[in-house]
This record gives structure tokens, C-alpha cells and sequence, in this order.
């Protein structure tokens, strides 16, 4: 645990929108691979169908004698992932129950909750944008010249386990946090709605912006991988930086560091 002053380095609309963010990307997450499951596959281009063989990713199911072996193609290899995909409780199930919502494969629930929760996230960065954008915290997120020479040693120094404690961001988090905040989730938002028929005949553009619909799908999924990735090593950095600091940080603001000279 540092030992340095106590600073305030949270403000409070940052602690509740990244509260609001974390509830509804869980929800957004189940509840899209609960629509995945309806159509499980990935494909390249603005046609997918029989006649097209574009996919990259298939989850399905095949008989094999009186077993139901779970079946993943991925660019046209094909895996055995029987108990983790393709099969669940026994029956054709491209995600299994554990990891959707609702557990049980209902198509309408899954987008009524997923729409819910994405006007929740839509709503919440644009109300953080504004508010980061008039107390400066937009700034704190975005590396300068000085964060970029420092980068190496930065990333040395994570690598060697060595965390430093101070009043702003580290290069590695700025840029971490800024890829989440500034492109991944737009990202996810812009392909959301480029699915989306009743936003295609107000802006047709944004289809066209992504070579159709199974193309943003595709996309958006990927988007989605990258944001579990991202949550698993920011988990981690907060286990490992001192969990109690860290979590009094994103709860009241107070953040302690390693001395003065980090103030």
C-alpha cells in the first residue's frame, strides 16, 4: 500500500457514469450473446445466406451416432468444443445457458433488455463527454509528448510488477482508458445502430461506412471480445496496484500515492 498523501482523483460524475458503464456492459454483454444465438455465426461482407461462403465464425451442432458433438469453425477449421460451445443441456446451443440472458433462449427478451442497456450506455457517455469536456478530466485521459517518451518504462515497470501510485494516470492507462472511452465504445454504438433497419433509412451512410450489416455485426462482436479483454486486465491491475486504494478511488474520490513529488 503507498504511503503518500490521500488526493482527489475521482470527481463524481466520473465514479457514477463508470458504475452505470460497468452495470450495462454486463447486461449488454449476456444479453448479446443471447442474440447471437439466434443467428451463431460471423460473417465478411454485405451478403451471408446458403449461397454465400463468407463466415469466419460458425457455432452449431452435429449428430454423431446418438451423441450431439458441439461444432466451432473458425476461417473454415473446424474444432470439437462439445461442453463449452455448440451443446448445451443436451441440446443445439451455439452459447451456453450460463452465459446469456435470459438463460433460456427467447430472442425478444434478449433485445428488449440489450436496447435498455444500450440508451443507458449512449446516455451516459454523452453525459460524460460533456461533463469531462467543462472540469478538464477529458485532458487527463489524453497522453501527451512527455507520457509517450515515457512508455517503455512504463511498460517495463508493469511487466516487472512495479506500480507507481500518483495524482494522475499512468501512459499505460491513459492510453488503455482512452481506447475504451474516445473508440471502443463508439465503436460498439455506431454498429449497433448501423444494424438497425429504422436507422439505416434515416442514415444510410453509416451502412455503407461499414460494407453492410453482417460486416457491423461482425465488428461489433469483435468489439465486444476486445471490452472482455480489457475488463480482465483492468481487474487485474487493481488486484494487483492494492485493491482497497484503488476501490476507495472509484467509490469516494480519495486516492492515496506514493509521496509528495507524485502530488
Amino acid at each position: 500500500m503507498p504511503t503518500g498523501p490521500l488526493v482527489y482523483r475521482q470527481r463524481l460524475i466520473t465514479r457514477i457514469t463508470h458504475w452505470v458503464w460497468a452495470v450495462s456492459l454486463f447486461f449488454l454483454m449476456l444479453t448479446g450473446l443471447q442474440i447471437f444465438n439466434a443467428h451463431p455465426s460471423l460473417h465478411i461482407g454485405k451478403e451471408a445466406g446458403f449461397q454465400y461462403d463468407n463466415a469466419i465464425l460458425e457455432i452449431g451442432a452435429r449428430q454423431d451416432g446418438d451423441t450431439l458433438v458441439g461444432v466451432t469453425r473458425l476461417f473454415g477449421a473446424e474444432f470439437d468444443t462439445t461442453g463449452v460451445l455448440g451443446v448445451s443441456n443436451g441440446e443445439p446451443r451455439a452459447i451456453p445457458a450460463a452465459l446469456t440472458i435470459p438463460s433460456y433462449q427467447s430472442l425478444a427478451t434478449g433485445r428488449a433488455i440489450h436496447f435498455f442497456f444500450a440508451w443507458a450506455l449512449v446516455g451516459t457517455l454523452a453525459l460524460w463527454l460533456a461533463a469531462s469536456a467543462l472540469n478538464g478530466h477529458f485532458r487527463q485521459l489524453l497522453p501527451t509528448l512527455s507520457d509517450l517518451r515515457a512508455l517503455p518504462r512504463d511498460i517495463a515497470d508493469h511487466a516487472r510488477l512495479r506500480f507507481h501510485h500518483g495524482a494522475s494516470y499512468g501512459v499505460l492507462q491513459k492510453l488503455a482508458y482512452a481506447s475504451v472511452l474516445f473508440l471502443a465504445l463508439p465503436l460498439m454504438i455506431l454498429t449497433g445502430l448501423s444494424m438497425s433497419p429504422g436507422f439505416n433509412a434515416a442514415a444510410p451512410w453509416l451502412l455503407e461506412l461499414f460494407q453492410g450489416r453482417q460486416t457491423a455485426r461482425t465488428i461489433h462482436f469483435l468489439t465486444m471480445l476486445a471490452l472482455i479483454a480489457f475488463f480482465a486486465v483492468h481487474m487485474a491491475m487493481i488486484l494487483l496496484a492494492g485493491p482497497l486504494n484503488e476501490m476507495r478511488s472509484i467509490l469516494t474520490g480519495w486516492y492515496r500515492t506514493d509521496g509528495e513529488k507524485d502530488v
